[in-house]
């Protein structure tokens, strides 16, 4: 599976682009090629064709435009990927949360970062320890700390919390679009999969051997009609994850105030 990182650009060429200080002038009269139309054809090819398939020149054939007229506007892939990554964060801060209480706005934000994921699956395959700074990248940061603000938490305590948050969608979600990509891929779904393979499996493991794994292994095929249910896997453990916080916030001031700011 391709792997790319973020903040590979240069930092200067990568924020200018990100916050939109500089918009660079074509060089060749292309007035309707702008770095907005360049990166939504970017995210059409990830989304449609896999991060594998991402090249400057791959978006320009998408544009129908020479490839060298988009280093017009963007300088090379690893400035383009951050501003891939910042447009869809965006998609994340344009509806209200919910107002009553802290738990819902975290599990409203959980949904959404869910949902994301699986519209652009590709993102996936982008290590952001190193973040692209972008506005919708902040804003989105600034939301999920006032999901968390007035509940009594340090502020190392309101980022750890929605980084514990935001890792574990992100490690829930990779089992949901892995499942789907299999299903697209193979034409077999998930229960077709299991079906197939589960009576083999009943005859050639020895339930004397292996009795915990053949009796939850049982229980958890009849259930799921599949290897595991990573939609089910999310609600569980995001439940988990809640009443972790809710422990942490028992005792402390604030834990079910509205939320500061817009």
């Amino acid at each position: 599976m391709t792997t790319e990182y973020s903040g590979t650009g240069d930092p200067a060429r990568s924020l200018a682009l990100l916050w939109r200080t500089r918009e660079p002038a074509s060089r060749r009269g292309r007035t309707d090629l702008t770095v907005d139309r360049i990166v939504r054809a970017a995210i059409e090819v990830a989304d449609t064709e896999g991060l594998a398939a991402l090249s400057m020149r791959r978006v320009a054939e998408r544009l129908g435009v020479g490839t060298m007229s988009l280093y017009t506007h963007v300088p090379g892939k690893g400035e383009l990927l951050d501003l891939m990554l910042d447009t869809v964060y965006g998609e994340t801060v344009t509806s209200a949360p919910p107002t009553d209480g802290w738990r819902a706005r975290l599990e409203h934000i959980a949904r959404e970062s869910w949902a994301l994921y699986l519209r652009h699956p590709w993102l996936l395959q982008v290590a952001t320890t190193r973040p692209p700074l972008g506005p919708n990248l902040i804003a989105r940061y600034e939301r999920e700390l006032r999901a968390v603000d007035g509940i009594g938490l340090t502020d190392l305590e309101m980022d750890a919390v929605v980084t514990l948050v935001g890792g574990f969608v992100h490690g829930a979600v990779r089992g949901a679009v892995e499942a789907a990509q299999a299903a697209e891929r193979t034409g077999m779904t998930e229960e077709q999969w299991w079906q197939a393979h589960a009576p083999y499996l009943e005859k050639a493991m020895d339930p004397r051997r292996f009795p915990l794994a053949a009796r939850v292994g049982a229980a958890a095929g009849e259930e799921y009609q599949a290897a595991g249910d990573p939609a089910r896997a999310f609600e569980f453990g995001l439940a988990r994850i809640l009443d972790g916080i809710e422990v942490l916030t028992r005792d402390r001031p604030g834990a079910d105030t509205p939320p500061t700011g817009g």
